[in-house]
């Protein structure tokens, strides 16, 4: 049965944001753009990145500083003695939208009102690291978002608002990522507009209806060409950008971006083997089916499109991919 609060939502709550990625910017920047007060912003500490593992500040820091906004970056957000910090500012709301570290309670009841997150599916489908991969893996045609009361559960905590949203057939996960976190930023103000001073009515999951979005990895990203082609190309699609789903050819390491399915169902000779058509297309036979792969990289080297990268290809002898 839904529960609701007793007490009433502030009008105008006092905020702290807590974020790390790019999902989480348009987030934060709707609630400066709608002039809420954000008093603080809570952030990974910055971490090496690129060749040279060059330190490297968050992508919600930068915004933070950007608006002059104050940024904490514990190494342990949960710790005592920063909550403590975090009591004395007298938020009444943690705003929690891709952060990265677990929240336990003492952090939880540091604001009035406790902490919401924005998580990127349909509670109770998807629980976990990487929601919007899974969809596009799964050739989900439906996903959403969901904006929750945070418990010390994995994303268990009880509903209060959610939105969906379709998977379009050929987009990819880092498309669908850059969309949903576009619509988040939205739908996080549409919620608090429509929380201020009300009373808080929140639904519990149901947790025998739950799956786990477990984290991606690059041992899942090498193609098996035997299996259909609508797996193969949610697989290429659901690796986009990153780790990026690969193959060989001859020898070497290809990865492969975004696809889409030309036939489903034929049964093909020579799972792995490469063609083209009239158009120049870059297609590749299945176990069943045939995909078209349209972006490609060879490990070290830039991502080509496929016309780019068979000028130095000749596809009048047998290619194979896998081998």
């Amino acid at each position: 049965m839904p529960y609701i609060s007793e007490d009433r939502f502030p009008k105008k709550p006092k905020l702290i944001f807590m974020g790390t990625p790019d999902f989480a910017v348009p987030s934060l920047k709707s609630l400066i753009d709608k002039k809420y007060e954000v008093v603080s912003v809570i952030t990974q500490p910055d971490r090496p990145k690129g060749r040279g593992r060059k330190l490297t500040a968050s992508p919600v820091k930068l915004t933070a500083l950007e608006y002059g906004i104050e940024v904490l970056q514990p190494d342990n957000v949960s710790n005592e003695s920063f909550c403590s910090v975090i009591r004395e500012k007298r938020a009444d709301l943690l705003i929690v939208v891709a952060f990265g570290q677990i929240l336990r309670k003492n952090l939880l009841t540091a604001a009035g009102w406790g902490a919401i997150n924005i998580h990127a599916s349909l509670l109770p489908k998807y629980r976990g690291a990487a929601p919007i991969q899974r969809a596009i893996l799964n050739n989900e045609s439906v996903t959403g978002l969901t904006l929750m009361h945070l418990d010390e559960g994995l994303d268990s905590g009880p509903i209060i608002f959610q939105k969906k949203l379709p998977v379009y057939r050929e987009e990819t996960a880092g498309q669908l990522h850059d969309r949903m976190a576009l619509v988040a930023g939205d739908f996080l103000i549409e919620s608090l507009d429509t929380m201020a001073g009300a009373q808080i009515s929140t639904i519990p999951q149901d947790d025998s209806k739950a799956s786990y979005a477990a984290k991606i990895n690059r041992a899942m990203a090498l193609v098996d060409w035997n299996m259909d082609a609508e797996s193969i190309s949610a697989l290429i699609r659901g690796l986009d950008p990153w780790p990026g789903a690969y193959t060989k050819l001859k020898r070497k390491e290809l990865k492969l971006f975004s696809s889409s399915v030309l036939k489903e169902k034929d049964p093909c000779e020579k799972p792995g083997k490469v063609f083209s058509d009239d158009n120049g297309r870059f297609l590749v036979q299945t176990g069943k089916g045939v995909i078209e792969v349209r972006e490609m990289q060879y490990a070290g080297k830039k991502r080509l499109t496929s016309r780019d990268f068979t000028r130095g290809l000749s596809l009048s002898e047998e290619i194979v991919l896998g081998t």
